[in-house]
């Protein structure tokens, strides 16, 4: 039986789109060009080359970063006898940028891929890592370095391509690197430039195991320090731009002669209302650190005080809508009894 299609699609119109210069021999034979042309075509002089089992370049010279990327996730997508090619509406891989399946660019790459400078550059990478499904059957080989895992994250679409979420390409870059100084620019970026918050990149350096290595917790601890800097900075912004009364920062609170009650990174002293920058990270002791921080607000809710927890998150996310639920706890004092005498004391 023939399988060659009746109308095969010509070729001379791929040329012009990086993406449609990778093809799968599969796809090839959608245009009509038999495996045995493919070989021919590929041959040493020829007008094409294979770059990846299965995959083939519709060019002799070295490829591009883009046509590296899109060789390697047709070489590791699910089905990658469709991927590459226009999904027809109504079917699942609709919803999987660029098309393919099960498969997600990781590490450096997608670092690189984000915009982020302290990666080196996609055309000095020798490897692309790749994310897929733990029961793939795929082995790593040229420059394609497959990374498995029980659950594929949900990629986002960057440049038309699937590319794993920032938290978990800086997770699995890290994996690979020893330079100290490497880690704590990518994770200071990484939270700097907005990419995401400092909780989820150490969620999933725990995931990996990778906080028993003394220099990624060192750069961990900065990141920490960097995201409660910037939470900081919103939190001044969000009195300042949303006309909230003036508090005092940064304090300690004692009872007269008696035990201290734990620090505030904001106090309205009138109206007894304090607010705390929640930063915990999800590391082993966050049990213990939620215990603190209920511990506290239970304390000094008994004593009158009213306590705000907000996230870097909701800072970044809804200002306006924190800066109302200050308002509101501010307002709410007046009908409120006067709360217990305490000291206020810098911090």
């Amino acid at each position: 039986m023939n399988n060659t299609p009746l109308s095969p699609r010509p070729l001379h119109h791929l040329l012009s789109d990086a993406r449609r210069r990778v093809l799968t021999t599969a796809q090839l034979r959608a245009h009509g060009v038999t495996p045995a042309e493919t070989n021919e075509h590929c041959r040493p002089g020829g007008p094409w080359q294979q770059i990846l089992p299965g995959v083939h370049l519709l060019h002799p010279g070295p490829p591009t970063p883009e046509e590296r990327l899109h060789a390697v996730l047709l070489y590791a997508a699910r089905c990658r006898e469709t991927a590459g090619v226009p999904t027809q509406p109504g079917t699942g891989e609709a919803r999987t940028p660029g098309g393919y399946a099960d498969a997600a660019i990781t590490g450096l790459a997608a670092l690189a891929l984000y915009g982020f400078t302290s990666a080196p550059p996609l055309p000095s990478l020798n490897r692309i890592d790749v994310l897929v499904p733990r029961l793939r059957r795929l082995r790593s080989t040229g420059c394609v370095r497959v990374l498995r895992t029980p659950t594929l994250p949900t990629p986002a679409a960057v440049m038309g391509l699937p590319v794993a979420p920032v938290p978990r390409a800086l997770a699995d870059a890290v994996a690979d690197l020893s330079d100290a100084g490497a880690v704590r620019r990518l994770l200071t970026e990484a939270v700097r430039a907005g990419h995401c918050e400092p909780g989820a990149v150490v969620r999933e350096l725990t995931q990996a195991r990778l906080l028993s290595r003394p220099h990624v917790v060192e750069a961990v601890d900065s990141l920490l320090a960097e995201g409660r800097s910037i939470a900081e900075d919103r939190l001044y912004r969000m009195v300042e731009e949303y006309g909230l009364p003036d508090p005092v920062w940064n304090v300690d609170l004692r009872l007269p002669g008696g035990p201290h009650l734990g620090g505030l990174d904001a106090y309205w002293p009138d109206q007894a209302v304090a607010v705390e920058l929640d930063t915990r990270a999800p590391r082993q002791e966050e049990d213990a650190l939620w215990s603190e921080y209920a511990r506290k607000r239970e304390t000094l809710e008994r004593l009158g005080i009213t306590v705000v927890h907000i996230t870097p998150r909701k800072l970044r996310d809804c200002l306006e809508q924190q800066a109302s639920v200050v308002r509101t706890a501010l307002l709410a004092s007046a009908d409120r009894d006067p709360a217990a005498y305490v000291v206020v004391l810098p911090r």
